[in-house]
């Protein structure tokens, strides 16, 4: 098959997670779903519509792969709208991933911003998997308002049952809101990690994902292990279009994922 054809999937499930924001899991019709690392993402089609890139945040029950996906255009409005049984086309697995095995004996600091958690949802549930092989684990979680907070009872359950250091910031409190307010930056002091002896997964806004990594670096985190997704106009997955270049990089093949060391100096480039 053409590497851009897409491949029929059939949603299995559908959950809103917020006004906005659902989360889909998706079945091929035929074979069993494609493996994938933590990190990589698929291209999604919505007949009639258009094709987006989107991360992967976990593997359902049967296997299927699940996106979450918040309606911010015109595919992932439609997206958002489909409904158990309904087709959609997917390509890939594609791109770089979060090196997990890589932060084996090392403090693990996982940074998300909006919707950043739901690639970032992989990187956990892996941590999780492999509980012993790793010391401190702090998941910081920046969001809008309380009612944007992507998966809370999951985060809660990665809290108390797996000694997992989970905080969350938000920047419009409700009245209900009895947390810290502010940008997610503010959560690091609140966390306990040996700067020599860590590695960080960051994901959201770019302007999030690099104070973030500046100030970890400040502390001492060395910048190969301070990992980040990134993300540009992708519109092939595959390397062909050039859409998604960063300077010398197609990102849907050299990235998503970058270690520090490679992208902070692209990204101080204005509108590289």
């Amino acid at each position: 098959m053409h590497p851009m054809t897409p491949v029929p999937y059939r949603v299995r499930s559908r959950r809103p997670d917020r006004a906005d924001t659902v989360t889909l899991a998706l079945e091929p019709l035929s074979g069993p779903c494609p493996g994938f690392l933590p990190g990589q993402f698929t291209m999604i089609y919505a007949r009639g519509v258009g094709e987006i890139p989107m991360s992967i945040s976990g593997r359902g029950r049967t296997g299927a792969l699940v996106h979450t996906i918040r309606a911010v255009g015109a595919v992932s409005g439609a997206l958002c709208r489909k409904r158990p049984g309904d087709l959609v086309g997917v390509r890939g697995p594609y791109g770089t991933a979060w090196d997990v095995p890589g932060a084996a004996g090392l403090d693990v600091v996982v940074v998300a911003g909006g919707l950043g958690l739901a690639p970032l949802r992989t990187v956990v549930r892996e941590l999780i998997a492999h509980r012993s092989r790793f010391g401190r684990i702090s998941v910081l979680a920046g969001t809008r308002a309380p009612m944007t907070l992507l998966y809370p009872r999951e985060l809660a359950r990665w809290r108390d049952a797996h000694d997992i250091d989970v905080q969350v910031t938000v920047d419009h409190p409700d009245p209900a809101w009895k947390g810290p307010v502010g940008p997610v930056t503010r959560l690091i002091d609140r966390i306990v990690f040996e700067p020599r002896r860590t590695a960080s997964f960051v994901c959201g806004p770019e302007a999030m994902m690099r104070a973030v990594a500046d100030d970890l670096l400040r502390r001492g985190v060395r910048p190969e292990r301070v990992v980040l997704s990134l993300e540009r106009n992708m519109k092939c997955g595959v390397g062909r279009c050039g859409h998604c270049q960063l300077g010398p990089l197609l990102l849907c093949l050299d990235g998503p994922v970058l270690g520090y060391d490679r992208a902070a100096g692209l990204l101080a480039v204005r509108e590289l």
